[in-house]
């Protein structure tokens, strides 16, 4: 790929995530040396045109005209750039052609995928052929599942570290966060809801941790769909919305990179509240939160925070990593800005620069499987994002 035009194409520039993404691009790196070669890619040259003059991009930035209804158009830009970023959601409504097009033409594609039946399918059709290409197809660049993904990864190495060997069990515990969702996200929701009840297949897929990790079925996993009190923290927990897709990832990572983690690892996910009655009250209440977090006028496609929401977001997000004796590690990763876009945003960016430099072999897989630690040290340095050990 040393020939192409591009190094990185933005695609889905004119959305509302698509256009973070690229401004994380001007913000970040401008005119400095070790700026990408990136272009914005969309269905309309006029509306690329507008958002690449609101960003305060130069005027010089390449626009692609490419629709995902017109699969010659996809293969095309795939040709000119050596990684595709895709804010084109939802994936399993418009992303089946990206996809082939970037196994086919051997290109890196990243994007923010949290539609785990559609992750499941891509990785029967295309894993063999991308490793084959040499692409590296990486789902779920974002908040799903980026920080837990490397927060696991991280921890197990502190683990092997200090014991000797990987925590056999390790919970993941929301915190705190402080962010909305977008238009985008509730659609992605609502397109994998109707396919479920279209198909009871993929009811099966939501519901097991493994459905990643064709051909390994682990121990049975913690659900984490209810509210229990954690002793060593001091504080409630709850089902959290996001875990049925990061723990699917999460043993993704473990299965792709040879089980380090052990073929007994265990995970879960919640979120926590508070101490005492008010924070049992709590958990119980986001029971059914979880159940429907978009509420009865979920937003529309297009739609989502405000510049100062996206600024005065955060997230905290704790691991503790369990040994049968006893023995204890804890690890946090913390991001400033909202979770699901001004943090995604800079984390799919951030992707997209790692996998320019990775020398992993190609396939369907994850952040952590492709980039690890690499990854770790770019959001350290270009995303805000914090990865330490704690007492």
């Amino acid at each position: 790929m040393a020939d192409r035009e591009f190094d990185i194409i933005v695609y889905g520039a004119t959305g509302y995530t698509g256009r973070l993404v690229a401004e994380h691009f001007v913000r970040e790196y401008g005119n400095s040396d070790d700026a990408p070669k990136w272009a914005m890619a969309g269905r309309s040259e006029d509306k690329l045109t507008a958002v690449r003059d609101e960003i305060g991009a130069p005027a010089t930035t390449p626009m692609i005209v490419a629709d995902a209804s017109d699969p010659a158009s996809l293969e095309a830009m795939c040709k000119r750039t050596k990684v595709v970023l895709s804010t084109v959601g939802p994936y399993q409504l418009y992303g089946d052609a990206l996809v082939e097009a970037c196994v086919k033409t051997g290109t890196d594609y990243a994007d923010l995928c949290g539609e785990p039946a559609w992750m499941a399918e891509q990785i029967t059709k295309h894993h063999d052929a991308a490793m084959a290409s040499g692409a590296r197809i990486c789902f779920s660049s974002g908040f799903d599942s980026i920080p837990f993904d490397l927060g696991v990864l991280m921890l197990q190495k502190e683990a092997k570290a200090a014991h000797g060997s990987p925590a056999p069990r390790v919970k993941g515990r929301v915190r705190a966060m402080q962010g909305t969702f977008s238009g985008g996200t509730a659609a992605s929701l609502g397109a994998t809801m109707k396919a479920a009840m279209k198909n009871p297949k993929v009811i099966g897929v939501l519901r097991d941790p493994f459905a990643l990790t064709p051909g390994f079925d682990g121990p049975d996993q913690p659900s984490g769909m209810v509210p229990r009190y954690e002793d060593e923290i001091g504080k409630w927990a709850a089902p959290f919305v996001m875990a049925p897709i990061n723990t699917k990832n999460v043993h993704r990572t473990n299965f792709l990179r040879g089980h380090p983690y052990g073929e007994d690892f265990r995970y879960d996910e919640m979120v926590l509240t508070s101490p005492g009655d008010a924070g049992k009250a709590a958990a119980n209440a986001m029971v059914e939160l979880a159940k429907n977090p978009f509420g009865a006028k979920p937003p529309k496609p297009g739609e989502g925070p405000t510049a100062e929401e996206r600024e005065n977001g955060f997230y905290d997000v704790l691991f503790v990593g369990e040994y049968p004796d006893g023995k204890r590690i804890k690890y946090a990763v913390k991001g400033r800005y909202d979770p699901g876009y001004g943090s995604t945003s800079r984390m799919l960016g951030e992707t997209g620069m790692a996998l320019l430099e990775s020398k992993a072999e190609g396939g369907v897989g994850t952040p952590g499987s492709f980039l690890g630690e690499d990854l770790v040290e770019r959001l350290r340095e270009h995303a805000a994002l914090t990865f330490a050990l704690e007492d």
